[in-house]
């Protein structure tokens, strides 16, 4: 209420009980005011009536909710399901307009002025996670692969000769199909094996800029958050490579915004070289629904030209849901959640090693992932291929989720490219292994349970038996993961 019906009430209600009320409505009020004066993510977390509190007054401000509002257009923000609107807090039309998702609607300021705090509270998240250089970003409603996609485009208008993407070698299909879906040639690099690492070989890429001609490359396309034992690339190296011979540089940040590490990597990159973008998911770094990104970059300019290839409008959805969960964590509240994902990459590091050990196995070497890690399967391999694919089937059976059990040798055809060694972002990795993450949001009781279980498969396996799965569940026989 305003201060006028404030002072009306108290014609009905004692006047020092509306006075506390009203005290108590100025203290929410106090809290948007400094997000609307700052545009910063909030050192504390709100509560949710706080939050529910400013989504209403946002979509009191689109003119669905106006009272006696009447539409004769083909879009007026009409919602058949009352369930519907209240999942969406009644902020029906989107975000931008049919040429520029980052255009302001005049059907809907409440979601206009969302989608512009939600740009703003997330840079700033990207700088309080080590990118503090980044100029501008937005969240765009694709997930990862379809967001490189519209990167890729973008630069299409800017090197029109251009026909060739050069690509250091990371065995996840979107990736690669990324570069296929926006019309261009992935040249795939392989990687070096450095002691159990895979890392960016420097001279191959230096090597096909130069026998390709930098006019007909697109650009460079990096990765940083990778499963072990790849590890991110040589951001630094790249970029500075890019910057000499004017290739641009896009950059695969998929689970990065959670890993310090990654985030330093793209720091430095943009101020020894060249960065033109790097792309982010939200459901990976701020545990919301899949469907979202966050491109970001380093010329304002640029970025503003990626958010105007976006074809009409978007939808608001993956924007409300980050700026409700950033709200709601506050700065403090993120940082702490990044600080425990650190703690628990070193218990999972810890368990792993010493499980590794107890069945003659080892925990692979790999200290420039910050994310992944990875265990020999030499003894399993022994026994042949079934029984790796066993493990994996028994893990997924018994609810460990995540986990990748990588076989020697395996083969996939990508997009008419054939992958030796798929999985292992190697032809030839000298060992079968399997993969696990500390990726944000695990728990302790997440890391216990999956050693536990882990474990118990393995003896089963070493027996050369396999138990029936939990709760009767039937078994995954043969099953092998595959890359998403």
């Amino acid at each position: 209420m305003n201060g006028e019906n404030f002072s009306l009430s108290e014609k009905v209600v004692s006047a020092s009980y509306i006075r506390q009320g009203s005290q108590a409505r100025r203290s929410h009020e106090q809290l948007i005011r400094r997000l609307l004066e700052q545009g910063k993510c909030p050192e504390e977390g709100w509560s949710e009536s706080t939050i529910e509190l400013f989504l209403s007054e946002l979509a009191v401000m689109d003119s669905n909710n106006f009272l006696g509002n009447c539409g004769v257009g083909e879009r007026e923000g009409r919602v058949a399901s009352s369930l519907v609107a209240r999942r969406h807090y009644r902020l029906i039309h989107g975000i931008g307009r049919s040429g520029d998702i980052a255009a302001i609607q005049p059907k809907a300021a409440g979601s206009s002025l969302l989608n512009k705090l939600t740009n703003s509270v997330v840079l700033d998240v990207l700088k309080l996670s080590g990118v503090r250089s980044v100029a501008s970003c937005f969240v765009v409603p694709m997930a990862t692969g379809m967001s490189l996609t519209l990167c890729f485009l973008t630069l299409r208008h800017r090197r029109p000769k251009a026909r060739y993407i050069v690509w250091p070698r990371i065995d996840q299909k979107s990736c690669f199909k990324a570069m296929i879906t926006a019309g261009f040639e992935p040249v795939v690099i392989q990687n070096l094996l450095e002691g159990d690492e895979l890392r960016t070989d420097l001279g191959a890429v230096e090597q096909k800029i130069q026998e390709l001609g930098p006019e007909n490359i697109l650009c460079v396309h990096s990765t940083t958050s990778c499963f072990a034992p790849r590890v991110p690339d040589r951001l630094e190296e790249l970029a500075t490579m890019c910057a000499k011979y004017d290739v641009p540089h896009i950059v695969n940040n998929a689970y990065g915004v959670q890993a310090s590490k990654c985030m330093h990597l793209i720091q430095q990159g943009a101020r020894v070289g060249r960065i033109d973008a790097f792309v982010q998911s939200l459901d990976k770094n701020f545990m919301v629904p899949v469907g979202g990104a966050i491109i970001a970059g380093f010329d304002e300019t640029f970025i503003q030209e990626i958010s105007r290839m976006y074809p009409g409008r978007a939808s608001a959805s993956p924007s409300l849901d980050v700026l409700i969960t950033l709200l709601a964590l506050g700065a403090s509240g993120y940082k702490k959640l990044l600080s425990e994902r650190k703690d628990m990459y070193s218990l999972l590091a810890q368990e792993l090693k010493a499980l590794a050990s107890s069945h003659g196995e080892r925990l692979l070497h790999t200290p420039h992932n910050p994310v992944s890690l990875a265990m020999s399967l030499d003894a399993l391999q022994a026994r042949g291929n079934t029984a790796l694919t066993q493990l994996g089937s028994m893990l997924f059976t018994r609810q460990v989720s995540g986990a990748r059990v990588v076989p020697l040798g395996a083969e996939q055809t990508v997009s008419g490219h054939l992958f030796r060694g798929f999985m292992s972002h190697s032809e030839s990795y000298p060992c079968p292994y399997l993969n696990a993450a500390s990726a944000i949001g695990i728990t302790r009781e997440d890391v216990a349970l999956s050693i536990k279980r882990l474990d118990k498969c393995l003896r089963s396996l070493k027996k050369g038996g396999r138990r029936p799965p939990p709760h009767g569940g039937a078994t995954a026989g043969g099953r092998r993961p595959v890359l998403k």
